[in-house]
């Protein structure tokens, strides 16, 4: 009996150890990531700017991306670099950018990143699951306010999120 007893719990702590076969975490849906960037370039259209706004998921992969109309084709780019930046410090980007100047240009060189302000985090009920990069306005900080106003339109609809699976 003490022979199974000290064999199964050695085969729990290996596998407790070793990690799960399979792994689930929470990301940001289709619709939701084409509502937040239809939101973001909506918000900037307001104020008479003409931008880019791309949201990825929690890994950095491309979920939604939409370029206003008169908005310049590198804003596409820069604005998925922002967000990429904000999944990879989980900070808003500019945050990110003001805290870590000794950095700033090595970060700068890395594939798919950029160190500029624009880029905010999207969190619903305490999990990071993406984040919206905007980029075209006349400063970072006024892509991030577009940014933050289409994320606080939706607010109710990203806290219960995480909820929606089938």
């Amino acid at each position: 009996m003490k022979k199974a007893l000290g064999g199964a719990l050695l085969v729990a702590w290996a596998l407790s150890v070793r990690g799960a076969d399979v792994v689930s975490d929470k990301s940001i849906g289709m619709e939701l990531a084409r509502d937040i960037a239809d939101g973001a370039v909506m918000a900037c259209r307001e104020e008479g700017y003409h931008v880019s706004a791309v949201v990825v998921d929690r890994h950095g992969l491309l979920r939604a991306a939409l370029r206003d109309d008169r908005a310049s084709r590198f804003t596409l780019e820069v604005a998925e670099r922002k967000a990429n930046l904000t999944v990879m410090a989980w900070a808003d980007s500019g945050r990110f950018r003001e805290a870590r100047p000794d950095i700033r240009q090595e970060l700068n060189h890395i594939d798919g990143i950029i160190v500029m302000a624009g880029g905010a985090r999207i969190v619903a009920a305490g999990y990071n699951i993406g984040a919206v990069g905007v980029s075209g306005a006349p400063g970072g900080d006024k892509d991030l306010a577009c940014a933050r106003r289409a994320l606080e339109r939706l607010a109710a609809r990203i806290e219960f999120a995480v909820g929606d699976e089938p």
